[in-house]
């Protein structure tokens, strides 16, 4: 498909699918990693009595399968074509067989059991590592991965390895049975285990042909894997969107393009998977001729016992068995390295902010802020914010305001550190941001955003969310102070009541009012309102105003706001352009200078977009 033809259907060239495939190796690397598998064995360390209690089973299981057909072989020259008088008396036979028996049961529940017990625990142990650690990356990684690829390190990736613990003890005993059969048919007969080994190096020279190609198909199935989970989940987020938009046809061949790039990486990954199982089943049939033609000729000569070439077959059969076997865990051990790549790529990522060594963290802050000569990007060579420079006394509140893309979010960002400045400082209390322990400042830094996330559980464990030993009386007086109370009250389980995802069964007023009430109960001496009015009413906003300011007594407080009114009490208004200061002053102070606040107040507090090009004829 070419680009025009692409455009014309709606659908991606297959070649920007591509680029997709490569992006998401640049982030997460492509080359295969052999050290994967040792750094995975690290998980397994705290667990290493299971396992070996583990390969203890499965050895002493490969052992009675090895013994089997010795059993039987002794059974036949030794108890039934002999002279009577010479022969062991079959009881015997039947008593070691039945002990045999008794152990492989054992052993094959013993490893199941220790196996999956292991299996289990490391996986486990591996979920909790990569959520705790992607609960502190960097934002910037956040912000250029998609949710559905972190999913599917998540869910899928960690899946394939689970498969890989449960077949990988297996692999060790279908390795130890290939050799004991080896050593076993040379020493019944050499001669004629050497003829049956012989298609051996056939089936080498298909796999060396076969491996590099399988290792490709699997490695490209997963990472299609990732672009269409990608898609999904931005699909599913933003349908309301796209419903409104009526681009839903549009928006199914993209996604239409992706899934079938996805099933024709899995249709080859599962041909290189099957392809090896007939070309051994092929070979088994082979040796099993050998035996049957040449052991049958020996026999009628009577240079071999009919006991020997009995037990040639069962170990013909059992030889390629673990051969089919191991074919077959080769692509699940493909599909782990793969996964353990990516996982551990994840686990790799930078944390936001490391602390330093001597990071303090004291009991309380008065609150002073300090910007000298900020400068600050989220892309080299592109800043948001130009020697910035601005100081906030304790308990003062200023306020932002500014053109779209001013800068005003990246203050509030640099001030609890989730990014850290190219030039220049921020300091609380005199003291460098980055001098701080990073839960210090979650703790003395409250934040309000203009979209309220919201938690899965009732309204009182979202409001008690950053202080969870707030009492029942703290959430309820915090939730009076912000004008939350009376609707929740008419909910028919009141605080209790649980919320839909994302709180979806509240508005989204009363929803922001909820993290107005949270950010109170978390009783910092910081707090940031960014755009936290937007999505409230006119008549809401001004019930909030009074609790603002009771929420604000005593603070140092940020406020960034469109809608002017909510501002213009503010003892200091910032006036932000293009990453620069442009204005500083009292809301009347900056109506009578006449500049770029003043005609924002003029178009009755449009919106900021329009603002943008009231500046650019300034």
């Amino acid at each position: 498909m070419t680009a025009a033809d692409a455009s014309r259907s709606g659908r991606p060239p297959r070649a920007v699918v591509g680029s997709q495939i490569n992006r998401d190796e640049e982030m997460f690397g492509a080359a295969f990693d052999r050290a994967i598998f040792g750094r995975f064995l690290s998980y397994a360390r705290p667990y290493r009595r299971a396992l070996v209690l583990a390969v203890v089973g499965v050895l002493a299981f490969t052992a009675t399968q090895l013994a089997i057909p010795l059993i039987i072989r002794f059974a036949i020259d030794r108890a039934l074509i002999v002279d009577p008088a010479q022969a062991v008396p079959l009881v015997v036979i039947m008593a070691a067989f039945a002990a045999v028996i008794a152990v492989n049961y054992v052993a094959n529940r013993s490893q199941d059991y220790f196996v999956g017990l292991t299996g289990e625990r490391i996986i486990f142990d591996l979920r909790r590592a990569m959520f705790a650690h992607l609960q502190e990356v960097a934002l910037a990684f956040m912000d250029r991965t998609e949710v559905g690829r972190m999913m599917s390190r998540l869910q899928g990736d960690v899946s394939s390895l689970q498969e890989f613990i449960d077949n990988s003890v297996t692999a060790v005993g279908d390795i130890v049975l290939l050799l004991g059969i080896v050593v076993i048919m040379l020493w019944l007969d050499w001669q004629l285990g050497l003829f049956t080994l012989a298609l051996v190096p056939t089936l080498l020279f298909v796999r060396l042909i076969w491996l590099p190609r399988a290792r490709r198909a699997f490695r490209h199935a997963r990472e299609t894997n990732s672009i269409v989970n990608g898609a999904l989940a931005e699909g599913i987020h933003a349908v309301r969107t796209v419903q409104g938009m009526v681009r839903e046809t549009v928006n199914f061949a993209l996604y239409d393009d992706k899934a079938r790039e996805n099933l024709r990486a899995h249709l080859r990954a599962a041909k290189f998977g099957q392809v090896m199982v007939p070309i051994v089943d092929t070979m088994t049939g082979f040796a099993l001729a050998i035996v049957v033609v040449l052991g049958g000729t020996l026999v009628i000569e009577r240079t071999l016992d009919v006991g020997v070439i009995v037990a040639f077959v069962f170990y013909v059969q059992r030889f390629f068995d673990p051969i089919r076997s191991l074919t077959m865990q080769y692509s699940v051990m493909q599909r782990a390295m793969a996964s353990g790549q990516r996982i551990f790529e994840v686990l790799d990522v930078p944390l936001a902010m490391a602390d330093k060594p001597d990071a303090i963290d004291p009991a309380t802050i008065t609150g002073a802020i300090a910007f000298r000569d900020v400068t600050f990007g989220y892309v080299k060579g592109q800043p948001v914010l130009r020697n910035v420079s601005f100081t906030v006394s304790p308990g003062e509140t200023i306020a932002l305001v500014g053109p779209t893309g001013s800068g005003k979010t990246s203050v509030t960002a640099l001030l609890h550190r989730f990014y850290d400045v190219w030039d220049g400082a921020v300091t609380i209390d005199g003291r460098d941001v980055r001098d701080y322990a990073k839960k210090s400042l979650g703790r003395h830094v409250a934040m309000v955003l203009q979209d309220p996330f919201l938690f899965s559980g009732t309204i009182a464990e979202n409001i008690r969310f950053r202080t969870a030993s707030a009492s029942k009386e703290d959430v309820e007086r915090a939730a009076r102070v912000v004008g939350a109370h009376d609707f929740i009250a008419k909910l028919p389980l009141g605080y209790e009541t649980p919320l839909d995802q994302y709180g979806r069964n509240l508005s989204l007023g009363q929803r922001q009012l909820l993290s107005f009430a949270r950010a109170l109960v978390a009783d910092a001496q910081i707090l940031v309102l960014d755009e936290a009015t937007a999505n409230i009413d006119s008549y809401t906003e001004q019930q909030i105003q009074a609790a603002l300011r009771r929420l604000l007594e005593g603070r140092t407080g940020i406020v960034i706001a469109h809608r002017l009114a909510t501002v213009r009490h503010a003892g200091r208004i910032l006036v932000l352009q293009e990453g620069r200061i442009v204005e500083s002053g009292r809301h009347e102070d900056l109506i009578r200078s006449g500049g770029l606040y003043a005609r924002l107040h003029a178009f009755n507090f449009s919106s900021f977009d329009d603002a943008e090009g009231i500046s650019g004829r300034t």
